[in-house]
């Protein structure tokens, strides 16, 4: 039996692309989840919860929110926190989203859009990212920080999941994109 895998980093970080190398190595992977739901601040953990019983990875939103929750229901699972520089993320975030508003987003942010609300989104994505830094500072074995854009791949995440080095281009979803700061 796999352990889960918890991607624990915001949108626009390569979630698509750790997704689909999750699915490469045999995992069920979900995600995103309930981003477009109107009122899915109610009931975004208990269904984040149904569905972790569901599913042996998970991508995109809303698991970001909730690796503290899964992190105690699931003993043992690993978390990988995708990153990119918060110049390149927000870039990549308004040129995605730009003034287009998502129930998901005003849960994380407050704000549904990026675009007007640049330096809230970019802080929150810094203090998520330092959150989960400070969450696993004592249990380093559980938490791998991938920077996709910058080359992080299997040779990282393979030896994290206690699987082989798979001898193939790790997936990118969105190549053209982090070049441009658009993943």
């Amino acid at each position: 039996m796999l352990r889960k895998v918890f991607c624990i980093g915001f949108h626009k970080t390569g979630t698509k692309s750790l997704g689909a190398a999750l699915r490469s190595l045999g995992y069920r992977v979900t995600g995103p989840n309930g981003t477009r739901e109107p009122d899915i601040a109610e009931h975004a953990l208990t269904m984040a919860a149904a569905l972790s019983h569901q599913y042996d990875a998970f991508q995109d939103n809303p698991w970001p929110l909730f690796y503290r929750e899964m992190d105690a229901m699931h003993p043992g699972s690993r978390f990988v926190l995708t990153v990119r520089p918060s110049n390149d993320w927000i870039r990549s975030a308004v040129g995605h989203f730009g003034r287009n508003e998502s129930p998901m987003r005003r849960l994380i942010y407050g704000p549904g859009a990026p675009l007007g609300n640049e330096e809230l989104y970019v802080a929150r994505y810094e203090r998520h990212n330092s959150e989960v830094a400070d969450y696993f500072r004592h249990r380093p074995e559980d938490l791998l920080v991938m920077d996709l854009a910058h080359g992080d791949g299997w040779a990282r995440l393979a030896p994290f999941l206690g699987v082989p080095v798979v001898q193939a281009p790790f997936p990118h979803r969105n190549p053209a994109g982090a070049r441009m700061g658009k993943t």
